[in-house]
C-alpha cells in the first residue's frame, strides 16, 4: 500500500503505431499508444459546462504534478451543473428505486428538484436511500443479487464519480480497463491480443476474485480512498451509500461488506480498492520478483496474467493478497 508507481495517465491502447516514440506498450500492455487520444472531448459548450470543465481540469492538473497530494475541498465542485449533466446521462428506461420514481417523472419540474438536492448535500441534509434488490441470471444458472438506487442517489454518485475520476485517472496503472472513462472490453481484449502475439507469453493465468463485490471490505476501501481524498464531506457521501442497506419484499437489510452492484458509484470504489490491494503490489512484484516476463490486464475483478515461465506462475498463485482467486492456468500455443 505505501508503493509509490508512476501512473499511465489514463492512457489507453490504440491501433494505431506511435510515431514519436514516447509511449510503450507496456503502459497499457497492449498496441503502442497515442497521448492524444486519452482526453475526453466536451460534448456540450456551453458557459455552465465550461465552467465545471475547468474547475475539474485544475483537479486533475493537481493530481498528476503531486501523487501525495491528498485534496480537502472537493465538494465544491459538485455543482447544480454537474448534477443536470449526471442526470441527462442516466438511461431514460432504467428501473426505479424503491421510491418508484421514474426518469420521466423526476425530470418534471428537474431545475427545482435538482436546486434542492444540491441545497440537502452542502446541508449535510441530503440521506442515501437503501436500494431496491433484484436478480439476473447468470450463464452458469445462478442468480447474481443486484441493487437499483433511487434516481437521487444516482445523480450525486454520477456526480462524485466525476470529481474523483479527475484524481483516479492520474493513478490507475495502464493495465486496468474496466469501468474507466475512455476504455471498453474490446480494449483489453485487444491489449490481450497484443500480449499473446508480441510479448514472451507462454503460459496465460485466468484469475477471478470470488465474490469480490459481496465482500469488499468496507473499512479497508475508506482507507484505501483516505490516501487522496481528505474532504470529509465526500467521504461521508461514500460512507452513507456504503451503509444504506437494501430492500428486498419490502423488508430492510444490511450490508455488512461489499460495495453492491447496480450502484453507479460502485465500480469506481472497486478499482480504487483493488488499485491499492492489487495492482501496486502485482506491477512491482513482475519488475523486481519474477524471473521472466508478465503481462497484467485486469478487467474489474476479472484478471488474466500472461508469464514466459510457469514457475512464475506457480508463485503468484500461491501469493496470499487478502483476496480469494480462482485460478486456470493454460500453456499457449500459438502457430
Amino acid at each position: 500500500m505505501q508503493v509509490t508507481e508512476e501512473s499511465h495517465r489514463g492512457i489507453v491502447p490504440m491501433n494505431h503505431s506511435n510515431k514519436d516514440g514516447n509511449s510503450s506498450a507496456e503502459n497499457g500492455e497492449g498496441r503502442p499508444l497515442i497521448k492524444e487520444n486519452v482526453r475526453q472531448p466536451n460534448t456540450s459548450p456551453t458557459q455552465s459546462r465550461e465552467r465545471v470543465s475547468q474547475g475539474l481540469a485544475g483537479v486533475r492538473k493537481a493530481a498528476g504534478n503531486n501523487k501525495e497530494m491528498k485534496f480537502t475541498a472537493l465538494l465544491h465542485h459538485l455543482t447544480v451543473e454537474l448534477l443536470r449533466e449526471s442526470f441527462c446521462s442516466l438511461k431514460r428506461k432504467a428501473a426505479p428505486g424503491v421510491d418508484g420514481v421514474t426518469w420521466q417523472e423526476y425530470e418534471d419540474g428537474l431545475e427545482d428538484r435538482l436546486t434542492d438536492l444540491h441545497g440537502r448535500v452542502y446541508r449535510g441534509a441530503y440521506r442515501a436511500t437503501p436500494s431496491r434488490r433484484v436478480y439476473i441470471e447468470k450463464a452458469e444458472g445462478r442468480q447474481r443479487p443486484l441493487a437499483v438506487p433511487v434516481i437521487e442517489d444516482k445523480l450525486v454518485q454520477h456526480a462524485v464519480v466525476t470529481i474523483l475520476n479527475q484524481i483516479y485517472e492520474e493513478d490507475f496503472l495502464g493495465f486496468s480497463y474496466g469501468f474507466r472513462p475512455g476504455r471498453s472490453q474490446h480494449q483489453a481484449l485487444d491489449a490481450l491480443s497484443y500480449a499473446l502475439l508480441k510479448k514472451k507469453v507462454n503460459y496465460v493465468l485466468d484469475a477471478d476474485i470470488r465474490g469480490f463485490f459481496d465482500d469488499l471490505d468496507k473499512s479497508w476501501l475508506i482507507k484505501f480512498v483516505e490516501h487522496r481524498v481528505a474532504d470529509p464531506r465526500i467521504l461521508r457521501l461514500i460512507q452513507k451509500w456504503l451503509n444504506a442497506g437494501v430492500m428486498e419484499d419490502g423488508k430492510w437489510s444490511d450490508t455488512k461488506t461489499g460495495s453492491p452492484q447496480g450502484s453507479v458509484v460502485s465500480p469506481l470504489l472497486a478499482n480504487i480498492y483493488l488499485h491499492y490491494a492489487f495492482d501496486l503490489w502485482v506491477n512491482v512484484w513482475r519488475k523486481k520478483g519474477a524471473h521472466g516476463e508478465v503481462v497484467v490486464i485486469r478487467y474489474a475483478d476479472d484478471i488474466i496474467l500472461g508469464f514466459q515461465h510457469q514457475a512464475d506462475a506457480d508463485r503468484f498463485a500461491i501469493r496470499d493478497r487478502g483476496l480469494t482467486f480462482s485460478f486456470h492456468l493454460s500453456p499457449v500455443f500459438i502457430n
